[in-house]
């Protein structure tokens, strides 16, 4: 009877589905696991003859397939960053270093003795190296090549700082020192490293220009010496000698003394005494000039500052008084009280005096109306602020009854180029001056930078940054970077480049805005993580990471046909056809999550659902064999 054989096949198809949901069930908490289904067909024997005909009846079943569900599993986190899931398509790729290529959901990966990311059955995970440009590799062994960081020197300086503009430089003691903070105006430190890793500081000290005028003293000069690199002549001997007791600001021997390129363009004006005898005052925005660079006879020496007011001198000569008649004056605006006639110098000093108060309030760019009883004169002093003053705004000593006992104005012009201007100083450690590109002084021999301060200015009306190191630029502008040389002791080749943008003179607390720096010391490997899109970075006890390459991802067109190979791997067959490799996160690939697992994707529940049923149907088919033995037994009792 071939019900026999139906009933048999029925058991077997029972058996197997048994075994299947048992395998599921078996693998509920095994990380990356796929259950399977077991999937039947039914049999039917017909002959040729016949064929079609519907009251034919069934052989039985058969197995027609298992087939994997690949849904994803719930991804749970651990402790361990070599722990990796796909959170979404694709498998990992795996060599077993003989020729075998198999791939797995299971990320469960560790360091071999030799570095190498390896799953637990000891295959290598496979993906793209990176050269030194990062560039990707052909797909290989993924490694963790370095096990220290080598050091860097620093390269690159990034400081901003806002000094407090309320800040006042005339507080500032007149000779700088680097250890006195009474000298600059404001100072800080940042961290550097050498080429061999070591630890260094460059402090940078600002100092402001203080509303003074640096000058020095020439003596003895003559045709053929030189100064700051410019040929003194005979004519220049002769226009200085024609200039005696006057503040020589124009002419032949000024103009080439002061030339922008072949000159010295910090000087200001000279003070000529008398032939060959002259003071050099130079602008307020440099109050601390080295010596001007001179050879031949001629000598020079500093000579003391001067304020960098301008001041208007009116003498009052002998035969002018006293008086011959009443006097009243006006200064500013303000008309002095009545002097009779017989008026002394001294009484005409005093009553100008009684009256600065008015006449200050009356005219705000004036500091002050002094009367010098010794060289009997009137000094009106203007703010240094100001500036040079135009004829329409300075004041003059007028007599609106009698005669003016004065004569006309001595005038030394005002220099306000102080305003905003900072000496920038840089030390290695504390105490070696560098080198941040301060030009070598007009005249002097060589070329190129030498340690020194340079020039930060800043627009005194808003407080933007408008200049460094003699590169003047507008708000917004692109600043110029500044260039420090010395700074590694380990390596005098090493340049490094300093950034000051967004650095402002506001008026609130002086304080660092932002500071980096791109040097590092020697570090020691630390620790591995992975990317969503599959970077391989290397942490190191120094602070650095470092990609060592990229996780490689497969997937396939029909990922119901790979071939399970134990250890929740799989094989390529030509049904599932080649491998598709990419990082993740690209195509369809899923993106990488470290410190993770996918666990398996065994519902419990449905599985013990299932096993009921396979038990159901192993019941009936055993029943239909126990009904088909007893049919048997009755025909042979008949």
């Amino acid at each position: 009877m071939a019900g026999f054989n139906t009933a048999v096949t029925g058991l077997k198809a029972a058996t197997t589905d048994l075994d299947v949901t048992g395998n599921n069930i078996a693998n509920a908490s095994t990380v990356g696991f796929k259950s399977s289904r077991t999937e039947f067909g039914d049999i039917y024997a017909t002959a040729v003859v016949g064929a079609g005909s519907s009251n034919v009846a069934g052989a039985g079943v058969t197995v027609t397939d298992i087939a994997q569900d690949f849904q994803a599993g719930t991804i749970e986190f651990t402790n361990n960053n070599l722990d990796l899931a796909i959170n979404g398509s694709g498998f990992f790729q795996l060599d077993d270093g003989q020729g075998g290529t198999t791939y797995t959901r299971a990320g469960s990966f560790e360091l071999d003795k030799n570095g190498f990311i390896v799953s637990k059955t000891g295959s290598f995970l496979q993906g793209y190296g990176l050269d030194s440009e990062g560039n990707r590799l052909p797909i290989g062994n993924l490694a963790v090549t370095q096990k220290e960081s080598p050091p860097k020197a620093t390269e690159e300086i990034d400081l901003s700082f806002n000094i407090d503009s309320r800040e006042d430089a005339a507080e500032l003691l007149p000779d700088y020192d680097k250890d006195e903070p009474g000298s600059f105006t404001y100072s800080t430190t940042v961290r550097t490293f050498d080429s061999l890793g070591n630890e260094h500081t460059i402090k940078f000290n600002m100092a402001e220009a203080r509303p003074f005028q640096a000058q020095q003293q020439l003596t003895g000069l003559v045709a053929g010496d030189t100064i700051s690199g410019v040929t003194v002549t005979a004519a220049h001997v002769a226009e200085l000698t024609a200039a005696a007791g006057t503040n020589l600001t124009s002419g032949t021997f000024f103009t080439a003394l002061t030339d922008p390129v072949t000159g010295d363009p910090r000087i200001e004006s000279l003070e000529v005494t008398n032939a060959g005898d002259f003071l050099i005052r130079f602008k307020s925005e440099y109050p601390e000039p080295d010596l001007v660079q001179v050879t031949g006879t001629v000598a020079v020496t500093e000579a003391p500052e001067i304020a960098a007011n301008e001041t208007y001198d009116f003498d009052i000569p002998a035969a002018n008084v006293p008086t011959t008649a009443p006097l009243v004056l006006e200064i500013g605006g303000i008309t002095i009280p009545a002097l009779a006639t017989g008026s002394t110098d001294d009484q005409i000093g005093a009553a100008i005096t009684a009256s600065e108060a008015k006449i200050l309030d009356a005219n705000p760019n004036v500091e002050s109306v002094i009367y010098d009883n010794v060289n009997k004169r009137i000094r009106i002093t203007y703010k240094a602020e100001s500036g040079d003053i135009t004829p329409g705004q300075a004041l003059s000593i007028t007599a609106t009854t009698g005669t003016s006992p004065f004569n006309a104005p001595v005038i030394k012009d005002g220099d306000n180029s102080f305003q905003g201007v900072y000496r920038m100083y840089a030390y290695l450690n504390g105490t070696e001056q560098l080198d941040i590109g301060k030009a070598l002084d007009p005249g002097e021999a060589g070329s190129g930078t030498e340690p020194g301060p340079i020039l930060v200015k800043f627009n005194p009306s808003n407080g933007l940054l408008t200049g460094v190191n003699g590169n003047q630029f507008s708000a917004g502008a692109i600043v110029p970077s500044i260039t420090i040389q010395g700074a590694d002791p380990a390596d005098s080749t090493t340049v490094i480049e300093l950034d000051i943008t967004n650095t402002t003179q506001f008026a609130s607390a002086s304080i660092v805005k932002a500071s980096s720096q791109d040097g590092y010391t020697k570090g020691d490997l630390i620790g591995v993580t992975f990317s969503g899109t599959g970077e391989m970075v290397a942490s190191f006890s120094n602070g650095q990471n470092q990609d060592l390459g990229v996780v490689a991802i497969a997937t396939f067109e029909n990922q119901s046909g790979l071939q399970p190979s134990g250890d929740t791997e799989w094989t390529a067959t030509l049904t599932s056809g080649d491998a598709i490799v990419n990082p993740p996160g690209t195509g369809l690939n899923g993106t990488l999550q470290s410190a993770a697992l996918e666990q398996s994707n065994v519902d419990l529940s449905a599985e013990l659902v299932s096993l009921i049923e396979a038990q159901r149907n192993f019941q009936a088919n055993s029943k239909t064999l126990e009904t088909l033995n007893t049919v048997t037994q009755n025909i042979l009792q008949i």
